[in-house]
């Protein structure tokens, strides 16, 4: 029992941040006592009968129960019916075995809906669960709660939520926001107490709780616009770091949420577009008119606008299709025109997933294809059809040929339609077809060649292809059709051949349409069809009455007698259409004595000149559809669809999206001044001339740390006041009057510069490699020193003792170079300034080496050999484009291993390794450490291999962090600047930190960027900038971080590389260790 606890929460600590897997899966996780074998046996079918279950959960033994609980939940994930088990099952929710209890309620949020009652039995269980030290024990409880749909339980599920909404743990917070959205199904009238749940929630930090808060937001209060306004920007900048699913969920409510805060981007480009067009007719003085109203109003975009559009651009890379499409959908909804077409060929690439994903992806294309063409004629080629695509998948590539066909590619399009008319598909074949016809109808100048190839395709052996040839060419000769005689006289020809009805309605439509350019043959096509009129489809019947009626109206001598037949068979017709058609064609075009006044218009009525059909893509009308949702999939509003709002006409009040300043701030202000004061001094005192202070910084660096750090903190208190006046003096008087004044204060000063150098000596001295970095560089200094006036070396003396108090507070391990303050004393003492003008760029040291490592290879997996790997940061000594990493063997078993070495490879391509030597033998509870090279080729895919011994070889892989493929570089701030400039637009990953501690000193942030990558501090001149440079291992490529403190508690965090992978994923560590305390 203490073991399993121990084991169960020990996975729960290491899991806290990524717990987003069901509680199934965690339970199948956590059930690691049985073996591999045993798992797959659960679930095959010849496993032993289930009559014992019932004994088994009734018996005294864990072991039984746990067994018990296994098979039945694999009944479960086998589709099986397990509720008869419900009563022996619920008995066991009060085990004190954590693994029993576990699976104990993944059966019950199961069943817990359809045995209600029985699970009411169990509910005090429940409650005392939810006191429970373990987080998943305390989150299944209220999932299993929530489960129960019983109103009279309801108070009890809402204060559990309260309560749960205050947890330590954001995975009870998470399982808090799911229950909001049952209890607000089971119980509406609750809404608002759960809506207090929900902003107490939106404040959560945690990525874990976003996502399902933002869902629960959706459900029960999507109104409520004002609950986002002070968690906007915080839930912009967690969008990255949320699990796939609340990605979705945030981007689609943020998406409606910037609909009604921000003003449309597009109004200026459509007002350009405006005053494009009326520039020709208007005059000088009305365009000078309309360029002032410009003028006057121009968009400028909203910061928290921009700030969406860029946090999510990064989401287009992931991997989840949903993610992407969503993230589609809010660029076309809400960037400007200019920038949607970015989000092409993300959506391109998600043509390669499974044919459901490409349905529902190339529907959005469609959509968007129409109102813009040029975001996906780049991508012409991905749309052409394989044979091995589906029929639906076949269509909408079709459709999206057909919108993305213009004068330039046309010639490429119709060569791949003339392919697809020959398709087995005929449905596909007739789609090609009516493709052909919007070709053409679209673009003038292929008019004649498509109605010329659809006239060819009248002969094809396939009627459906006849009949949809036939179909079109109707629609297309209502354009030109005098021109056209001789084609309507081949289709009526084709009468006797063809017998889809649809077909043969279209040719006599044109026939009776277009009489007068064919007058004799037109009365014997109706001869023709008055004899077999009796068995025509309905369609065909109509379209004979109506080519008898324009007939007998326009040529009465032929046709009189055959209309009077027809009109006599039709009155007799089973059909009511038909019936109802033959009378009122009869009292319009054979006038009698009942014949109204409507009689004399027939002519008019029947031959009016029809005008040409519009043939548009089925996709026009559905933009009305916010894309990416079921109701523009089903092109019809589907239940519990949110319009999309539009533009507001003025813009809201943006302060409203200000969050309250933290009052912490204030208390920042004095720390940031005397690193200010500390960074000028720490560069003059390199200039100082004063051997003594040579000597005795020299003599003291040898102290130990402890004597001299009480010194200084006794010091630092009383010389502060002292130090900023005399600070204050120096700034106020000029650079002759301070000179004088150290002139005649020469003496006071060279007196305390001893005790002055024993101090920084001392905060050296805790510092070793700080120690011997400084005495070199005053070694070599001493000389060049010496022809210095010494009334410069008292300037630098008057503020040494300020560095002095500063650096008494921050020890480090960390050496990092002081920034060069530029000043007077600066520009007289150029020859001896210490930065090289060189624009070389030279690898050094590591700043810091973390100690921490990474697991390989566990005790139980390797029986009994356990092995772990961590990065020294050391140039590899095998191969300078490896990565050098240390693996530590420790031998676990009570016998001897031999033979431990590298055995198969599954490197990915480009990948080297360089093998460690081998181990010919490790003796029990002894550990070894070997060294090998990886050349990661720049990339944080891991190295797969085997880890052979003399006996058995295990799977296991090396995966870098991203701030390991890094090797430390040194360089001026000029030459920085110049790279960076070199490294602009996709080049630069940038985002902003909000909220991020704000007692971290200059110290502690260079200490946190440092652990997270291999990186060298460059030299900064502004206090509020930092400045880190590294090159890639592999390609030798820049890595450029610049880190701007900004006003309050925001750091503006920039990184630019052509690495851009690196960047990114660079970026996203950093801005989660800048952002913790």
């Amino acid at each position: 029992m203490a073991s399993n606890n121990v084991s169960y929460n020990d996975q729960g600590d290491r899991g806290l941040g990524g717990e987003s897997t069901e509680l199934g899966q965690e339970a199948t996780a956590m059930t690691s006592g049985a073996a591999a074998s045993s798992t797959f046996r659960l679930f095959s079918t010849d496993y032993k009968k289930n009559e014992d279950l019932h004994q088994m959960l009734e018996s005294n033994k864990d072991s039984l129960k746990l067994e018990a609980m296994k098979r039945i939940v694999a009944m479960i994930a086998k589709g099986k019916n397990a509720s008869e088990l419900f009563p022996a099952v619920v008995k066991n929710v009060a085990s004190k075995n954590i693994e029993l209890k576990k699976l104990v309620y993944v059966f019950l949020v199961r069943y817990a809906e359809e045995q209600q009652d029985l699970a009411l039995l169990s509910i005090s269980t429940f409650q005392r669960a939810l006191k429970d030290p373990n987080q998943l024990i305390r989150a299944s409880a209220l999932r299993v709660l929530s489960s129960i749909r019983v109103s009279i339980i309801v108070p009890i599920m809402m204060l559990s939520i309260q309560e749960a909404a205050r947890d330590l743990s954001p995975y009870v917070r998470k399982t808090a926001a799911h229950a909001i959205q049952k209890l607000y199904s089971l119980d509406p009238e609750q809404k608002e107490p759960l809506v207090e749940a929900i902003e107490k929630l939106l404040k959560d930090k945690s990525t874990l709780v976003a996502g399902s808060v933002v869902l629960s937001f959706e459900e029960v209060c999507p109104e409520r616009i004002d609950l986002i306004h002070k968690n906007y920007r915080k839930l912009c900048n967690l969008l990255v770091d949320v699990e796939e699913w609340g990605q979705v969920v945030i981007i689609n409510m943020l998406t409606r949420y910037a609909r009604t805060q921000f003003l449309s981007p597009w109004k200026e480009e459509d007002f350009h577009e405006a005053n494009n067009e009326k520039d020709f007719y208007h005059s000088d003085e009305e365009k000078n008119n309309n360029y002032g109203i410009a003028a006057k109003t121009p968009y400028i975009m909203d910061p928290d606008h921009r700030l969406l559009l860029r946090n999510t651009k990064p989401l287009l890379q992931s991997r989840n299709a949903a993610v992407v499409m969503g993230v589609a959908q809010l660029y076309w909804h809400l960037a400007p025109k200019s920038e949607v077409s970015i989000v092409a060929k993300s959506l391109v690439r998600l043509l390669r997933s499974h044919r459901e994903v490409q349905y529902i992806v190339l529907q959005n294309i469609a959509t968007m294809s129409i109102q813009k063409k040029g975001m996906f004629q780049p991508y012409l080629k991905s749309f052409y059809v394989r044979s091995t695509d589906p029929t639906q998948i076949k269509v909408l590539k079709l459709e999206i040929l057909t919108n993305l066909a213009s004068e330039t590619n046309i010639s490429i399009v119709l060569r791949e339609f003339q392919t697809y008319v020959k398709s087995q598909d005929k449905q596909f074949a007739a789609a090609t077809i009516q493709a052909i016809g919007r070709c053409a109808t679209n673009i003038s100048e292929v008019t004649d060649t498509c109605l010329t190839g659809l006239v060819y395709l009248l002969s094809n052996r396939d009627e459906n292809v006849v009949a949809e040839s036939v179909v079109v060419i109707k629609k297309l000769l209502q354009t030109q059709p005098s021109q056209h005689s001789e084609i309507i006289k081949h289709m009526a020809k084709l009468l006797d051949k063809i017998t889809v009805s649809m077909a043969r309605a279209s040719i006599l439509w044109l026939i009776g349409e277009y009489c007068e350019h064919v007058p004799k043959i037109a009365p014997d096509v109706l001869r023709k069809m008055a004899k077999g009129f009796m068995n025509e489809e309905e369609i065909v019947k109509l379209q004979i009455l109506n080519l008898g009626a324009k007939l007998y109206l326009t040529n009465p001598k032929q046709t009189k007698l055959l209309m009077q037949y027809i009109l006599n068979v039709a009155k007799y017709d089973q059909n009511y259409d038909i019936r109802d058609r033959t009378r009122f064609i009869k009292q319009l075009i054979v006038p009698n004595e009942k014949s109204g006044a409507l009689s004399k218009y027939a002519k008019k009525i029947f031959l009016v000149q029809k005008p040409a059909p519009v043939l548009d893509s089925p996709f026009k009308d559905r933009d009305r559809f916010q894309l990416s949702t079921l109701s523009h999939s089903l092109n019809t509003k589907a239940n519990g669809y949110l319009e999309l709002p539009d533009w507001p006409q003025t813009a809201p009040d943006p302060s409203v999206r200000n969050v309250e300043v933290i009052q912490q701030i204030t208390e920042v202000v004095i720390p940031v001044g005397k690193l200010k004061a500390k960074k000028d001094t720490s560069a003059e005192k390199f200039y100082s001339d004063s051997e003594e202070q040579e000597e005795s910084s020299e003599a003291s660096g040898n102290e130990s740390e402890s004597g001299s750090k009480n010194e200084e903190s006794s010091e630092s208190s009383s010389e502060d006041s002292s130090d900023s006046e005399s600070e204050k003096e120096k700034t106020s008087e000029g650079s002759e009057s301070s000179r004088r004044e150290n002139g005649q204060t020469k003496s006071k000063n060279v007196q305390s510069a001893t005790s002055e150098s024993e101090e920084s000596s001392s905060q050296d001295s805790s510092e070793s490699e700080s120690d011997s970095e400084v005495d070199s560089t005053m070694k070599r200094k001493k000389e060049e020193s010496k022809s210095v006036p010494r009334a410069m070396g008292t300037i630098k003396q008057d503020v040494s003792l300020l560095d002095l108090v500063d650096l008494s507070d921050m020890s480090t391990p960390v050496v990092v170079p002081k920034p060069a303050k530029t000043s007077r004393l600066a520009a007289d003492l150029k020859g001896l300034s210490l930065s090289s003008n060189s624009s070389t760029i030279n690898v050094i040291t590591p700043v810091f080496v973390p100690d921490k490592s990474f697991e390989l290879l566990h005790r139980m997996s390797g029986k009994g050999l356990g092995a772990r790997y961590h990065f020294p940061r050391q140039p590899c000594i095998y191969n300078s484009k490896m990565v050098s990493v240390h693996i530590t063997f420790t031998n676990n078993s009570d016998q001897e291993i031999q033979n431990i070495q590298i055995g198969e490879r599954k490197l990915a391509s480009g990948m080297k390794m360089h093998d460690f030597h081998e181990i010919d033998n490790l003796d029990p509870g002894t550990s070894k450490t070997v060294s090998m090279g990886i050349d990661f080729c720049d990339s944080t895919q891991a190295a797969n291999f085997q880890l052979c011994t003399s006996n058995d070889h295990f799977s296991v892989n090396i995966q870098p962090p991203v701030g390991e493929l890094l090797l430390p570089v040194t360089t001026s701030e000029k030459d920085f600047i110049k790279e960076q400039g070199k490294l602009t637009g996709m080049n630069e990953n940038s985002t902003t930190i909000t909220g991020a501690p704000q007692n971290n000193s200059c110290q502690a942030t260079v200490n946190k960027v440092v652990s997270v990558a291999n990186v060298g501090v460059v030299p900064s001149s502004q206090d509020n900038v930092h400045r880190f440079v590294a090159k890639t291992v592999n390609s030798g490529a820049l890595v450029l971080i610049t880190m701007q403190v900004k006003e309050g508690s925001t750091v503006q965090l920039s990184i630019n590389t052509e690495k851009t992978v690196i960047g990114s994923v660079l970026l996203r560590d950093l801005k989660t260790v800048l952002s913790q305390e």
